[in-house]
C-alpha cells in the first residue's frame, strides 16, 4: 500500500537546474576553464561537493573541493539574488492534494539543507512535508540508494510503500537501487536525460494527483484496481497472470473469428498485455477489464471501453467478450451495463459506441438489450459491421 511520496527537489519542485549549471560554469571561469552544459548536466542528482570533485580531477586544477565548492555557492547566490527559483508547474497542487489523502511527504534532495529549507520557506510548503534528507549528510550520493533509504526510514515506513519522484539519472537510479518505484519527470530545462529504470515517464504535472500516483503504484506492484462490482461480478484491471485464461477462451472458434488481433502465441498477448497496462490502464485509467464472477473468482471474459477514432472523431467504443463455457448466463447484459453507466457516470462522455460483426448475433442482441441504437453499418478489418450508439442522458 502506497504510503509516502519522496520528492527530488532541483528540477522537481523548483526549476533550478540551469541556475546551477550556469553557476558552475562562472565559477570555473575564474580558474580559466570553460565548461560545458553537457558537462554540467551529467551531474544532475549528485551533489555539489562529488561535483567538485569530479572537476577537480578532470581538468587538473588547484584547488581544494572545498573553494571550488564556495566559488560555486557565491556564483549560485548572485544569480538567485537576480533571478530567484521558478516552481515547476501544478507541482505545488500535487503535494496539497497528496498530503489531503494522508500521503507522508518528504524531500530527498542532494542540496544543502540551508537551500532546501530556504525553498521550502520561500514556497510556503512546509507544512505538507515530514521533513527532508540532504544528501550532504549522506556518505553515498546518488545513484546510490542511500538517500532513499533514509527518507523511507525517518517517515517509518518501507521502501515497498514509497514512490519516487525525480528528473535525473541519478536519481532514478537511486530509487531502482533502493527498490522504490520511479515517476521520471522530463523536465525540458535539464537536458536530455535517459530516465529508463523511472516505471513511468511524465512530462508535467497538470493531470497528476492522488488518483494517478495511486495507480501508478499499484499497477508497479501488481495490485490491479478493481472497477466495478454488480451482483454476480467484479470487473477489475487484467493481470498478466489472467492472459492464459483468456486467451484459451478467445481461442473458441465462434469467438476467436472476431478477434482481428489475436496472436498465434500466448507469449506474444502476455506482451502486448504488459504494454496494455502502461499504455491503457495507467495513461487513460481505463480500457478492457476483466470480468470474474464473485463466486468463485473465476475469469468469464472482459468488458470495458476504449477510445478509438472514426472519421478522425474520437469515440469511446465498448467491447465485450465472455468465454463459451459462461455464455446464456446473462454475463455479457450485466457487465455491459454496469461498465456503460460507470463511464457515462465518471468520465462523463455524451455517448458511448459499439462496432458489431454483422455475423455475431448474440453482440447485435445484446447491443439492442443495452438501449443501443443502430446509426450505419461500416467496414472494419474487412467484414461488414453495425455503428451501436448510445447516448448519456
Amino acid at each position: 500500500m502506497l504510503k509516502a511520496v519522496i520528492f527530488d527537489m532541483d528540477g522537481v519542485i523548483i526549476d533550478s537546474e540551469p541556475m546551477h549549471a550556469q553557476a558552475a560554469i562562472m565559477a570555473l571561469k575564474q580558474y580559466n576553464v570553460e565548461l560545458t552544459l553537457d558537462y554540467c548536466y551529467s551531474f544532475i542528482g549528485s551533489t555539489n561537493f562529488y561535483m567538485c570533485q569530479k572537476i577537480i580531477e578532470d581538468y587538473h586544477i588547484d584547488a581544494t573541493v572545498e573553494e571550488l565548492h564556495q566559488a560555486n555557492m557565491d556564483m549560485k547566490e548572485k544569480l538567485l539574488a537576480q533571478r530567484g527559483y521558478s516552481t515547476i508547474p501544478y507541482v505545488i497542487e500535487l503535494m496539497k492534494n497528496l498530503y489531503e489523502h494522508g500521503i507522508k511527504l518528504i524531500i530527498a534532495s542532494s542540496s544543502p539543507s540551508a537551500t532546501i529549507e530556504y525553498v521550502m520557506d520561500t514556497l510556503a510548503i512546509k507544512q505538507y512535508f515530514k521533513g527532508y534528507i540532504s544528501g550532504m549528510d549522506i556518505e553515498r550520493p546518488k545513484p546510490a540508494p542511500d538517500i532513499f533509504l533514509k527518507a523511507a526510514s525517518s517517515l517509518g515506513v518501507s521502501p515497498d510503500e514509497c514512490l519516487v519522484i525525480e528528473d535525473s539519472p541519478n536519481g532514478v537510479n537511486a530509487a531502482y537501487a533502493a527498490g522504490i518505484t520511479c515517476i521520471g519527470f522530463m523536465n525540458p530545462s535539464s537536458g536530455k536525460q535517459n530516465l529508463k529504470n523511472a516505471y513511468l515517464l511524465l512530462e508535467g504535472f497538470d493531470e497528476v494527483d492522488y488518483e494517478f500516483v495511486s495507480k501508478v503504484y499499484r499497477d508497479s506492484h501488481q495490485e490491479h484496481q478493481t472497477i466495478i462490482e454488480t451482483d454476480r461480478l467484479i470487473i477489475k484491471e487484467l493481470p498478466v497472470e489472467d492472459v492464459e485464461t483468456l486467451y484459451q477462451l478467445s481461442l473458441d472458434t465462434d469467438i476467436k473469428k472476431y478477434l482481428a488481433d489475436l496472436s498465434d502465441s500466448i507469449e506474444i498477448e502476455k506482451e502486448k498485455h504488459k504494454a496494455y497496462i502502461q499504455s491503457v490502464y495507467q495513461y487513460y485509467g481505463y480500457g478492457l477489464w476483466g470480468c470474474y464472477r464473485k463466486e468463485d473468482h473465476t475469469l468469464v471474459g472482459r468488458c470495458g471501453i476504449e477510445l478509438k477514432s472514426f472519421n478522425g472523431i474520437a469515440e469511446y467504443e465498448l467491447g465485450y467478450l465472455i468465454g463459451k463455457p459462461y455464455q446464456g448466463k446473462g454475463y455479457a447484459l450485466e457487465a455491459a451495463k454496469a461498465v456503460t453507466q460507470y463511464f457515462f457516470d465518471q468520465y462523463h462522455a455524451s455517448r458511448i459506441i459499439a462496432v458489431i460483426d454483422n455475423d455475431n448475433i448474440p453482440s447485435l442482441s445484446l447491443a439492442e438489450k443495452l438501449g443501443m441504437e443502430k446509426s450505419e453499418e461500416l467496414s472494419r478489418n474487412n467484414r461488414i459491421c453495425s455503428l451501436y450508439i448510445i447516448n448519456n442522458l
